[in-house]
């Protein structure tokens, strides 16, 4: 597009903000149900209340459609709800791109399926097995079960022999203790294909997807490597199936969530050796279609020189990710399905205009505010008028830690607002959410008063600066701590204590605006979910939004 097309106009009503304005994502703090399970509520959040009495405040959708996800019963997530955010329209997401592209069968089939082809051609020309890595739960915010047994299904047609299945157990997206719901019904499908006398089809390893294989954002290159180890190299601890590998890992460590499981090898009954090493010639697909725990592993199969960790000697496997999991950087080279092409971003038209902007976070949420809010791009646009800001996340537990970094998020961004430099910035708090999947009530309630607290920093600031801010969130987490039966009543375990949710809600998030001095109002539109946040934010900087972006939720 050329740089016309780009030029921002000026929007006919002035908000008369000059200060800078401001937008705060509370990861994972939506609305609940004001009871015992609703860590948001039961926190006390003296901030947040006087910001939902005081100021123009409405409700936003953050689940299903609303994030391009492919029904009202899928939770949002953080890389969809950023995406929504900072694109200002809704586009589809990678689960339903990828259950497109199974049922239409473009995945295997014709140009759009060459690189399934090559890798099954692969292995009929090596004998060797075609592995499938990825995490194993109906999610639906990295993965799909039902994806990974549509490929072991047409790996079948394909009449392709061999095939290892490495498991990633969820527990975070999913009941905390779920996995062998999952590993039963995978074994049921592999044996169902093993029937036929050429097929050898089995879990070759697997392990908790917080300890193994799915680190993001270079924060534990350790979490890799025992992946790599155990998935390529067949080395750990054995079993003689997964089930067994799980029972005896949670009878050692009674509690333990799936999330913290150690890795695991499968082993041969007769021999005791592992029964899914990867070799030369063989090929591998990551199944995750989400990218930001995809990229890491990736790199690891891909790269020549590469210094993360010593990957020992490095079999020639074909590797393929579902997806396209970063597009500046082609990560990974080859892909099953194209991602989604998201495009004239706010922080886009924000640099092609010359108007300065900000981005921080710690490092748990950085991708979220820079790659996922700029459409799964990398890097600045314009690196004159961007500054993106990483706090060093902690690597202890996040229940031991549930404050996290966000007072060094805000000691920095209050010392970088206070140059004058940024007319925009954007934070996110990932308290609610990183600690809300430990499914620790307790924990997550003081990780949202930390966040409150923040707030509570940040108001002044704002209304010294005769700026604007903004506070929302991405999706729900902190807000529903319990799982609830069909009745909204908490499911008990045999003792009677409520089971924990670790998983992402359907609830909506809020939407509060802070503009002292200012006489705004916000529309309560009857679908408004995230991607009206940003021409919300263009209003506010005084900016007209592109016309295909989703209406601003400002009255005039």
């Amino acid at each position: 597009m050329s740089e016309d097309a780009f030029r921002l106009r000026p929007h006919p009503v002035s908000t008369g903000v000059s200060g800078p304005v401001v937008v705060c994502v509370m990861d994972g703090v939506g609305i609940g149900r004001h009871d015992e399970s609703d860590a948001v509520w039961l926190a006390h959040t003296p901030h947040l209340d006087w910001l939902a009495a005081n100021t123009p405040t409405t409700r936003l959708r953050a689940h299903g459609t609303a994030v391009g996800m492919p029904s009202e019963g899928d939770m949002g997530n953080s890389e969809v709800g950023h995406n929504a955010l900072g694109a200002g329209r809704i586009f589809s997401q990678g689960a339903k791109l990828v259950q497109r592209a199974i049922e239409s069968g473009s995945l295997f089939e014709g140009e759009t399926g060459r690189v399934w082809q090559e890798l099954v051609e692969r292995v009929r020309q090596s004998g060797e097995a075609f592995h499938l890595i990825g995490l194993l739960s109906d999610g639906n915010v990295h993965s799909h079960i039902q994806h990974l047994f549509a490929l072991l299904q047409r790996l079948d047609l394909d009449e392709v022999p061999k095939a290892r299945v490495h498991v990633l157990l969820d527990g975070r997206d999913v009941p905390e203790t779920s996995a062998l719901d999952y590993v039963d019904a995978l074994e049921e499908l592999l044996s169902k294909l093993g029937d036929k006398s050429d097929r050898d089809y089995r879990i070759a390893s697997g392990g908790g997807r917080m300890l193994v294989t799915m680190d993001r954002y270079e924060a534990d290159w350790s979490i890799v490597e025992r992946g790599w180890k155990t998935h390529v190299h067949g080395e750990g601890r054995g079993f003689q199936s997964a089930r067994q590998a799980i029972e005896t890992l949670r009878g050692e460590d009674p509690g333990l969530s799936d999330q913290f499981l150690p890795p695991f090898v499968v082993v041969d009954g007769a021999d005791g050796r592992p029964v899914g090493p990867m070799r030369d010639g063989a090929s591998a697909v990551l199944f995750n279609f989400r990218g930001d725990r995809a990229i890491e592993i990736s790199r690891a199969f891909e790269e020549d020189d590469f210094g993360a960790f010593d990957r020992g000697s490095r079999p020639e496997v074909a590797f393929a990710g579902m997806m396209e999991y970063d597009g500046d950087l082609e990560i990974p080279r080859r892909y099953l399905v194209e991602p989604p092409a998201i495009d004239r971003t706010l922080g886009e038209y924000l640099a092609r205009n010359g108007i300065s902007q900000l981005a921080i976070s710690e490092t748990q949420k950085y991708g979220h505010v820079t790659y996922f809010w700029n459409g799964n791009r990398s890097g600045r646009f314009d690196d004159a008028s961007e500054r993106y800001i990483e706090i060093p996340s902690d690597r202890l537990p996040f229940e031991q830690r549930p404050w996290m970094k966000a007072a060094e998020i805000t000691d920095r961004l209050l010392s970088e607002l206070a140059t004058g430099d940024f007319r925009h910035a954007r934070l996110n708090y990932a308290n609610g959410d990183m600690v809300g999947h430990t499914g620790d009530r307790e924990a997550c309630i003081v990780a949202v008063e930390a966040v409150d607290l923040q707030l509570g920093r940040l108001l002044p600031a704002i209304r010294q600066l005769g700026g604007a801010l903004v506070v929302t969130a991405d999706h729900g987490n902190a807000d529903e701590m319990f799982e609830l039966d069909r009745n909204g009543e908490p499911k008990r375990d045999t003792e009677g204590r409520p089971m924990t949710r670790t998983s992402h809600t359907l609830n909506p998030v809020p939407f509060h605006l802070y503009a002292p001095g200012h006489n705004l109002r916000v529309r309560n539109l009857e679908d408004a979910g995230l991607a009206n946040v940003a021409a919300t934010l263009l209003q506010l900087l005084g900016f007209a939004a592109p016309e295909d972006y989703r209406p601003s939720l400002l009255e005039g």
